[in-house]
């Protein structure tokens, strides 16, 4: 997907390949981007994102006022404000449910950087506590790993990625996915061989020199860590 797609094509765009991809199902998830005037433009609330359109998009500023639009902004808002407000280099979330990384998330674990592609994309991605969806208390959650993490799994319930562009944030749900897919089917043969710390060390500063404006994971191997959710 092009860069150069006006935000609400680009947000529309993404919704569809979520759906698509199997990521989401029926009023699942939400998508957010930071817009030039500082504003955000979010998913509706209730719609299913297939069939989200340009026009039911909704404009709302960092305090969490609609500014534009027909519809009630996602329930997710907080989350998506906490981290926008926390993390300027942040232009867009992209919260799904993609079924295998979820399914960690239900048994309490986190993903550790257990493959070259998932360090270089997304990092060690941690498990946020449970809190009600749609609440303020799941946004304060989020915390502790805000500064340090590109993508996140919620205790039983979902996923959530941001990026610089979101291009990057729609190309880290896909990646966590794959990489979670993957790991489930290394357990079914056998156990899982985390990559080696002085391998993971030497992909971070791969990462860090090409992209340099990026938060790192805090951890530097290991296949994921089991929290109480």
């Amino acid at each position: 997907m092009s860069e150069l797609l006006a935000p609400r094509r680009h947000v529309v765009t993404v919704c569809r390949r979520l759906y698509e991809r199997g990521l989401i199902a029926g009023p699942d998830g939400n998508v957010s981007v930071r817009l030039d005037s500082g504003r955000l433009l979010v998913t509706p609330a209730g719609m299913s994102k297939v069939d989200v359109r340009e026009e039911d998009l909704v404009e709302v500023t960092l305090d969490g006022e609609v500014a534009s639009g027909e519809r009630p902004p996602t329930s997710e808002l907080a989350v998506h404000l906490r981290i926008y407000r926390r993390r300027a280099d942040v232009n867009a979330v992209v919260h799904a449910h993609p079924p295998h990384a979820t399914a960690f998330a239900m048994v309490g674990e986190g993903i550790g950087p257990v493959l070259p592609e998932l360090v270089w994309q997304v990092g060690w991605v941690p498990l946020v506590p449970y809190a009600m969806p749609g609440t303020a208390a799941l946004a304060e959650r989020f915390d502790p790993f805000l500064d340090r993490h590109d993508a996140f799994l919620m205790a039983h319930h979902g996923a959530v990625t941001a990026g610089r562009t979101l291009r990057d944030a729609h190309q880290r749900m896909e990646s966590l996915e794959h990489a979670a897919t993957i790991l489930l089917a290394a357990r079914q043969l056998g156990e899982v061989r985390p990559l080696a710390a002085a391998d993971v060390a030497a992909l971070m500063e791969a990462r860090r020199k090409a992209m340099p404006d990026d938060v790192y994971p805090d951890r530097p191997a290991g296949g994921g860590a089991r929290t109480e959710g």
